[in-house]
């Protein structure tokens, strides 16, 4: 799925009318229309008082049509108008004077005085300001919406919270309404997947109102939303003549005394995505704990406590570097002339990524595509602090673009920049926040190169299966007791509805 900017959407629904030869009005009536369906299917005609606060634009025109749907099947509806302007849209003027039509007179916000009472057990409707918002809310506007905040009650806000930005950074937080659930058009909305707005948005998800399609590709969007649609025509099935050589050769290189789990798990995740053969380069100290706990991968050493040499003998597809490796002086020294050496593809993790932090003249010897896979410290390390997220990306792609290396942050909706293009993961839950998850990340983006995925489409994949087995474990196992050992039990459920699907 396609993530767009305000100003795309804006053309998209131009388009949309001219080639479907239809009014902004029709579509704003089919948009809304959406919106009241889902309510009504949520509330099967109970008696509960709803607001709906409507903006004088086209935003406050999808409110007007929800509250006029609302008011004819029966429901108990207060429409606000939040006049924070003389000026009004065509559409909304249109939808206003419908609502009037059947009896249901809006009542006029101007200042604080009007604020009307709201119980704990209503509901609101937020329509106040769209996706096109450019600066903060002011006056008793921004009152409105501090006393909305202030009731705590279920708020739907209508395809993005009022007050939040489409495509920058909020600088007025108490601006912003927080909503309950939030119901967008057609695509997501980059804001709905930055850590900095989790406080506006808490589950959202999307309505397709009709827009153009091959208009939207035809934008070339940079942002994408990954979902199952999307991991479908990435996946490929095995056949019956395919043997261990055909998926390739993965090589994990990691582990230091005390952070053997790190590079086991990694190795492990390499084998159960699929890798035909694993091995793993490791201190001696590792070598009982490695063999015991996954007796499928073969083993090399180096020293006895950490790595030194990295003179591994075996001939690999891939290496996946970093879990547990530690950054001690012979290690960073050994990783120095790993680095300038290598020509095979590389996954680079963990210490891996400090390593780099702090000599980053080997950035310049990363093969093509290679990937990092930083959480967001390590990120900052590598590329330096960030004001706020959207900085964070940019500095991110900048990166990317200079370096020809594709990088996975991560955390919730997990996000892989490839040059200017951004994918943002849409499985997982904060069952995934514990040790070693990142490190199975890493095993499995390996597992997947070797056996001839491309680099970007490994990552697609491997965020999209890692996030899907805590969503899948989610009902059994509760938030705390997943473990990153528990990514294995479900990895093959989330692999089997993905095959099942390519093969239908």
């Amino acid at each position: 799925m396609y993530i767009l900017s305000p100003k795309q959407t804006a053309k998209a629904d131009k388009a949309t009318i001219k080639l479907a030869g239809i009014s902004s009005v029709d579509l704003m009536e089919t948009a809304a229309t959406k919106c009241f369906q889902w309510l009504h299917n949520k509330l099967q005609g109970e008696n509960i008082k709803i607001h709906v606060f409507c903006g004088v634009g086209n935003n406050g025109g999808d409110g007007l049509v929800i509250a006029r749907l609302l008011y004819k099947h029966n429901y108990k509806i207060k429409c606000h108008i939040v006049n924070f302007s003389d000026k009004r849209s065509e559409e909304f003027i249109v939808n206003y004077n419908r609502l009037k039509e059947i009896g249901l007179t809006p009542i006029e916000l101007n200042n604080e005085n009007d604020f009307p009472e709201i119980n704990a057990t209503d509901i609101l409707v937020d329509a106040i300001f769209g996706n096109g918002l450019t600066r903060n809310p002011e006056g008793f506007t921004k009152k409105l919406i501090q006393y909305l905040n202030n009731k705590k009650v279920f708020t739907l806000a209508i395809d993005i919270p009022s007050g939040l930005f489409g495509d920058k950074t909020v600088t007025d937080s108490v601006s912003v309404l927080k909503s309950s659930h939030l119901l967008t058009f057609q695509t997501a909305k980059l804001a709905f997947l930055l850590p900095e707005n989790k406080d506006f948005v808490n589950t959202w998800e999307v309505i397709d109102i009709g827009l153009d399609q091959n208009y939207i590709e035809s934008l070339k969007p940079k942002s994408h939303y990954i979902t199952f649609t999307d991991i479908i025509p990435l996946y490929k099935t095995r056949k019956k003549w395919d043997h261990k050589g055909t998926y390739g050769h993965s090589l994990l290189i990691g582990g230091s005394f005390g952070k053997m789990g790190a590079i086991t798990l990694a190795s492990k995740a390499a084998l159960k995505i699929g890798s035909g053969l694993v091995s793993a380069y490791i201190p001696k100290c590792g070598y009982e704990i490695l063999q015991i706990s996954v007796p499928e991968v073969m083993a090399e050493v180096d020293t006895d406590d950490e790595l030194t040499y990295f003179n591994f003998k075996t001939t690999p597809t891939v290496i996946g570097i970093g879990p547990g490796m530690g950054t001690s002086e012979k290690t960073a020294q050994g990783f120095e002339n790993f680095i300038k050496d290598n020509q095979l593809p590389l996954v680079i993790d963990a210490d891996g990524i400090n390593l780099l932090s702090k000599n980053q003249l080997l950035l310049n010897y990363l093969p093509k595509n290679t990937i990092l896979t930083p959480h967001p410290k390590e990120l900052e390390r590598l590329i330096g602090a960030w004001k706020n997220d959207y900085e964070k990306l940019e500095k991110t792609v900048e990166f990317s673009k200079k370096h020809q290396a594709i990088v996975v942050i991560k955390g919730a909706h997990t996000v892989i920049v490839n040059n200017d293009q951004l994918f943002f993961n849409s499985t997982g839950n904060q069952a995934l926040a514990t040790g070693g998850s990142g490190d199975v990340l890493t095993g499995m983006i390996t597992g997947l190169i070797a056996q001839d995925y491309k680099p970007l489409n490994a990552a697609i994949l491997a965020i999209y299966l890692h996030g899907r087995t805590a969503d899948i474990a989610l009902p059994k196992t509760g938030y705390e007791t997943f473990t990153a050992t528990t990514i294995f039990e479900y990895l093959a459920a989330a692999i089997l509805e993905v095959s099942i699907k390519k093969e239908a």
